[in-house]
């Protein structure tokens, strides 16, 4: 065909009840083999190709399902695993998940967010030395997995320079991206492959460019689609950008000989103009993005059509797609039993599926029924408003976000805690037992009363502080037994929320959340975590940490509402947040948590919108926790992201003791923050809990030995790189002991 026409970007991968998940743990778990694996996958990718071309795409994507990650699918596809993993002499797919997951004599590959989503990606580790091979064949498998379903496909690749701009160098002052010219080969190489196999187009992601590009990055960019668009024997070319505007990036793959581009024209409405003034897209089918790929929210089909007509004449040929991939969404808002009218104005992947077919037709000209979307945008906008939150919104004073200097809380702590140096903590949650979780289950079905289900918790709670009395950490925790989600256990008990059944969403690997959907006005009816605090605090004379999830975190986590501002929506979970802190001080907490971990991921791409968003974000965690008294200890975490960039934050917080990830990363993040002038707690994370691997003791002294170079031991914090939840007790118990004997031993050594 001509032309790609209607189609998505991308679509879910984990199954509609998390089959791929249950798959993945059983194969992990050694119960079922290889081929019960594969054959899940198998049925997967066949049930979305049959969806989607059922639902009327003109275009079905390919080779957007992993196993575990599609940057660790193209770094395996090209012959980029670290030798570490490859000379294992396992099996080529698990030595694909030892470099996610890691083994016991190799950590994993970094893991970080996918640009500003809470998506993980694995991160490429690359050299002067590295070589590519193509040694793989899996686009060509799912192209030929489709046509026997007699489904045409169009494979979607990780595109080469966002591949290498996503890449760690393994040297220092090297840059991935030096690498274009051995990499470039291997793409042309598959791409000849595909187009033997009767492939006409390929998609290739190049999401990087919605961020800032220096001249080498853009460099880059115009060489990479000059090479492979001048490649004989190729399939036609979609380069697809996202998350925000291409910027300079535009220009380029507007004067490139690629045939298609696809635009995001939902996260920056502004780059439509960009788009449409773009005269070098002339001889190219432009794909507009209108229908958000990351929220959950109905298109408004008048605003949306606005936009792609504004394309009329720019291009060749103008198409409706999404904004980027749907991977970020949940597969059906038909499968949830919400409120009728919050149902009403939700779109999940299939509706959105149905949303690009429906806009395509209409920008055709094609006489179709849009009332019930109009209804649902009108209705949307008259969503009540709640005057007292408001109103305390309103009252706010720039005192309420300013606690007594760090230096003197650090003394009244001190002298309050009396904790040795390098205090040992856990971030907050235990592994949870499957007995656990059948109470939650039973509790929340009604076969188990309040009763029995406090009393079940309270064994929990009573096992977990045993525990780690045993153990002999400093600073104790309750484990969370009684939270599903560090996000939605909170969305629950708020008004303004609305959490799901049904609606999960891949995170990395097999991990799934649900996030709820933030669409009204927040504020909290009741204290939500405090007889649990209460509860443990009264089994211990240890101080037992008070665990809440922080603002920021909680909206990049949840589907917000687009209708204000995010800062405002910020402030009003701060005050929530406030009152429950408020509300765990009185109740005798002397340390309380409130973690941040999504701090990083909500910055925006471009650094021109930097400083608005760290004067919110670190407004909204000062509000939610500078109500208290010089005494309590405020902690708070991050994990799994490139830091650098949030410093400025980080430090604002203000936070007594900030818990940070380092474990993958060797204590890397400790540079930044001393040349930042970081000056209070800080607990470099020395336990990736994101791998069954358990750390021996002199693995754990040694990264302390680096942490304490960078940090004075009385401000050091010795804890894993994050909660416990996903792990077993097997390997908890003796990386805690680990981490418990290590803290001593350094300890000592420090005198």
């Amino acid at each position: 065909m001509n032309t790609i026409g209607t189609t998505i970007l991308g679509y879910p991968r984990i199954g509609p009840d998390r089959e791929l998940k249950r798959a993945l743990e059983r194969y992990w778990a050694g119960t079922t083999g290889e081929a019960e694996l594969l054959a899940v996958g198998k049925t997967l990718r066949a049930r979305a190709w049959q969806r989607l071309r059922d639902a009327g795409l003109e275009s079905v994507p390919a080779n957007t399902f992993s196993h575990y990650d599609q940057v660790l699918d193209t770094a395996e596809l090209f012959g980029a695993l670290p030798e570490r993993f490859t000379r294992l002499g396992l099996s080529p797919l698990d030595t694909y998940f030892a470099a996610a997951r890691g083994v016991q004599d190799e950590p994993a590959l970094e893991m970080t967010k996918w640009f500003d989503t809470n998506y993980h990606y694995l991160v490429p580790e690359l050299g002067p030395g590295s070589r590519f091979t193509l040694s793989g064949t899996k686009p060509l498998d799912e192209v030929r997995e489709a046509r026997e379903l007699g489904i045409e496909t169009r494979p979607v690749l990780v595109g080469p320079v966002t591949f290498l701009l996503l890449a760690k160098a393994t040297q220092p002052g090297f840059r991935p991206l030096e690498l274009l010219d051995e990499l470039l080969p291997d793409y042309a190489a598959l791409l000849s492959s595909l187009k033997a196999e009767g492939v006409e187009w390929v998609q290739l992601d190049e999401p990087a460019f919605a961020g800032d590009r220096t001249t080498k990055g853009l460099n880059a960019l115009t060489r990479a689609y000059h090479v492979l668009a001048k490649a004989q024997d190729r399939p036609k070319l979609l380069v697809a950008g996202y998350f925000g505007g291409l910027g300079r990036g535009l220009g380029v793959l507007a004067r490139s000989p690629i045939e298609a581009l696809a635009v995001d024209l939902v996260t920056d409405e502004s780059f439509v103009d960009a788009v449409a003034a773009e005269g070098a897209l002339r001889d190219k089918e432009v794909l507009a993005g209108i229908v958000d790929g990351r929220n959950v929210w109905r298109t408004d089909p008048d605003r949306a059509l606005e936009r792609a007509a504004r394309l009329a004449g720019t291009a060749r040929h103008v198409s409706i797609t999404t904004s980027c991939s749907l991977l970020h969404v949940p597969y059906d808002v038909e499968a949830e039993n919400l409120d009728p009218r919050l149902k009403s104005w939700l779109a999940f992947a299939d509706q959105k599926v149905a949303e690009v077919v429906l806009l395509g037709r209409a920008l055709r000209g094609e006489q179709v029924d849009l009332s019930a979307a109009r209804a649902a945008a009108a209705d949307r906008a008259t969503n009540p408003l709640d005057a007292a939150v408001r109103e305390r919104l309103a009252a706010l004073k720039p005192g309420d976000a300013v606690r007594e200097p760090y230096e003197r809380r650090a003394a009244v702590q001190q002298e309050s805690l009396g904790l040795p140096p390098l205090p040992t903590t856990t971030i907050g949650s235990f592994p949870q037992t499957t007995d656990v979780r059948k109470a939650r289950a039973a509790y929340r079905a009604g076969t188990l009363e309040e009763a029995g289900y406090v009393a079940e918790m309270h064994a929990e709670i009573d096992r977990v502080v045993g525990l780690q009395e045993e153990l002999g950490l400093d600073v104790l925790v309750h484990g969370e037994p009684e939270r599903n989600d560090m996000v939605q256990y909170f969305a629950e008990q708020l008004a303004g929320f609305a959490p799901t059944e049904h609606g999960w969403v891949q995170s990395y690997g097999s991990r799934c959340v649900r996030p709820p959907i933030l669409h009204g006005d927040v504020s909290r009816p009741r204290p939500m975590t405090v007889p649990w605090a209460r509860y443990a605090q009264s089994r211990t004379a240890k101080p037992i940490k008070g665990m809440l999830t922080g603002p920021v975190t909680i909206l990049a986590w949840s589907f917000v509402r687009d209708d204000q501002p995010l800062a405002d929506t910020a402030l009003q979970v701060a005050f929530a947040i406030r009152d429950e802190v408020a509300d765990l001080e009185a109740a005798g907490v002397r340390v309380i948590q409130v973690d941040e971990p999504a701090l990083r991921e909500l910055l925006p791409l471009r650094a021109a919108g930097h400083t608005a968003y760290f004067d919110w974000a670190v407004r909204a965690f000062r509000v939610a926790t500078a109500g208290v008294a010089e005494g309590t200890q405020i902690h708070t975490h991050m994990c799994y992201s490139e830091f650098g960039e949030v410093l400025p934050a980080i430090d604002g917080l203000d936070a007594d003791v900030t818990s940070i990830e380092a474990a993958r990363s060797k204590m890397e993040v400790l540079a930044d923050l001393s040349a930042g002038g970081f000056a209070r707690g800080v607990g470099p994370g020395v336990y990736d809990i994101h791998s069954p691997r358990v750390p021996g003791v002199e693995e754990v002294v040694d990264l302390l030995r680096t942490a304490a170079s960078a940090v004075p031991a009385q401000r050091l914090w010795v804890n894993p790189d994050c909660g416990l939840k996903t792990r077993r007790y097997a390997e908890v118990e003796p990386a805690l002991r680990h981490l418990v004997a290590a803290a001593r031993q350094v300890r000592a050594e420090l005198g």
